[in-house]
């Protein structure tokens, strides 16, 4: 067994993995052409690119998953606080605290506040603006971490080709220093070296399928912030509205003069 690989099982049992670690030693030990034994046998800097590609598949998957259970979150909060403000027909409504809606029906609440008075496309104008940067706040919020997994599915393939490449060289070095091409010699070498591509487009192939689910989702979720911006934008016209329009006394005083 060789230094370094032994430093890596040793580093694998410490992390609390003595069943990977007892299956990593087997495989060193063994002459059997496994995918583990494959791995054990490669060269350092081989390795070191299947070891990260393992990582950079195991994160897209994991951010891919954390991204789903974000979005169907908000979502739901989003229907619910709509639902709920369309219902009551006028800002006041009682929404989720860390919602959107929430956000928007803030800022117009505040602006008419601070607006006391003045006219009222004015008040629509900021307000529009408010709702505009929030929206784009929230929408950033649920693309934040995609474009890891974007990376990955774009970048995987190359690194596991850069392993290939490096792993044929060792091999072609080995067959010189060797002095023969039987195939019992060349076949361990480049079967590693290829071992590095495989796992390249392990990574690659379902990091590009999540980037592409996930742009579709978010894109149906920035289409119903949309809708709620225009939900508090028709509300706040609407109160406003309703605020400038003559009170029955008033027109009862009209008409009796």
């Amino acid at each position: 067994m060789s230094a370094n690989n032994e430093a890596l099982i040793e580093f694998v049992r410490g992390w609390g993995f003595p069943g990977l670690a007892d299956a990593l030693a087997a495989a060193d030990a063994s002459e059997a052409l496994t995918p583990l034994g494959m791995f054990m046998d490669a060269d350092w800097v081989v390795k070191s690119v299947m070891l990260g590609l393992i990582v950079a598949s195991v994160l897209a998957w994991a951010v891919w998953a954390g991204k789903l259970v974000q979005i169907a979150v908000a979502s739901s909060r989003l229907g619910r606080d709509y639902q709920r403000l369309a219902g009551h027909g006028r800002l006041g409504a009682d929404l989720a605290r860390s919602g959107a809606v929430a956000r928007m029906q803030c800022a117009a609440e505040a602006e008419v506040a601070a607006s006391d008075g003045m006219a009222a496309e004015g008040i629509k104008a900021r307000t529009a603006a408010d709702l505009s940067r929030i929206e784009a706040g929230a929408a950033r919020a649920m693309q934040s971490g995609i474009m890891v997994i974007g990376s990955i599915g774009s970048t995987a393939p190359f690194i596991g080709l850069f392993g290939t490449v490096w792993g044929i060289m060792n091999a072609f070095v080995g067959i010189s220093e060797s002095g023969s091409t039987n195939l019992a010699v060349v076949a361990p070498g480049i079967a590693e070296a290829l071992m590095a591509t495989a796992i390249g487009l392990i990574a690659a192939i379902p990091a590009v399928l999540f980037y592409n689910h996930l742009t579709r989702v978010i894109g149906g979720y920035r289409a119903r912030l949309a809708d709620a911006v225009s939900l508090v934008e028709r509300t706040l016209s609407r109160d406003l509205d309703r605020a400038a329009a003559p009170k029955p006394a008033e027109i009862v005083a009209l008409a009796a003069e």
